[in-house]
């Protein structure tokens, strides 16, 4: 029932968004930045039904899973350090606070006249979203018990084991948090950095074309089919963690 409910709110607010639209649409006056919420799906489901589309997404998708590799592992990394360290937390702490709050345009700036255009999007994201996962990993270190891990400890000190039995487990609230972020804002600044370096086959080079030719149903229709790609990446890998945590707990 509650699920359900859930369900249910998600679609009435998609169709407040719609609703929005439209309000935005009559007060601006301009069909062609504001279409038809009919118009838009439309867009959508053309786009939806062509290979084209699914070429650009897949090379979205693979920078976004570079992306969310590499930041992952060096984010977890950086976390326990800083979390098992107060000397390496202070001493990374302007590193962390130089790649959180730098203005996009710049690093990528920065990155495209260091590396080919075609390693920008994902080199962009990893050290956008690296910040994120650190700081995550981090806080859950030091949030644990001193005494629960000093059992651990016993016989051995902090290793790859120790790592993956014990402190993960122990911080999977903030880690899975800092997931479903990371996706979102890893995806934003994918698609931002693809079309600014035109990178070929993507999804932000289709939302460059599609605005250079006025067609602003189509950028709408990209944006539905970012939102799924989101929904697709975040909630069925936790829909698949949930399901093994309720297959553990069965009784055999």
């Amino acid at each position: 029932m509650h699920r359900t409910k859930d369900t249910l709110m998600f679609c009435l607010g998609i169709i407040f968004i719609g609703c929005l639209m439209q309000i935005a649409g009559k007060a601006k006056g301009d069909a062609l930045v504001f279409p038809s919420v009919i118009e838009i799906l439309k867009a959508f489901f053309r786009l939806i039904g062509s290979v084209h589309t699914y070429r650009l997404i897949f090379t979205t998708i693979i920078h976004l899973f570079i992306a969310l590799f590499i930041s992952t592992l060096a984010g977890i990394a950086i976390g326990m350090v800083e979390g098992l360290c107060d000397v390496a937390r202070h001493f990374f702490k302007p590193l962390m606070i130089l790649l959180r709050s730098i203005p996009m345009i710049v690093l990528v700036v920065i990155i495209m006249v260091l590396t080919k255009y075609s390693r920008v999007p994902y080199i962009a994201a990893t050290l956008i979203l690296v910040p994120l996962i650190a700081e995550a990993t981090c806080e859950g270190c030091r949030q644990i018990d001193p005494e629960l891990i000093d059992v651990y400890k016993i016989n051995s000190n902090v290793s790859l084991r120790i790592l993956f039995t014990v402190y993960i487990p122990l911080m999977a609230g903030y880690l899975k948090q800092a997931y479903i972020n990371a996706v979102g804002m890893g995806m934003k600044v994918v698609i931002s950095t693809e079309y600014l370096v035109q990178t070929r086959d993507s999804l932000g080079k289709a939302i460059h074309t599609s605005g250079y030719f006025n067609e602003y149903e189509d950028i709408y229709a990209y944006a539905l089919i970012m939102i799924l790609l989101i929904i697709l990446v975040t909630e069925v890998p936790l829909w698949v963690m949930r399901q093994r945590q309720k297959s553990a707990i069965l009784p055999l």
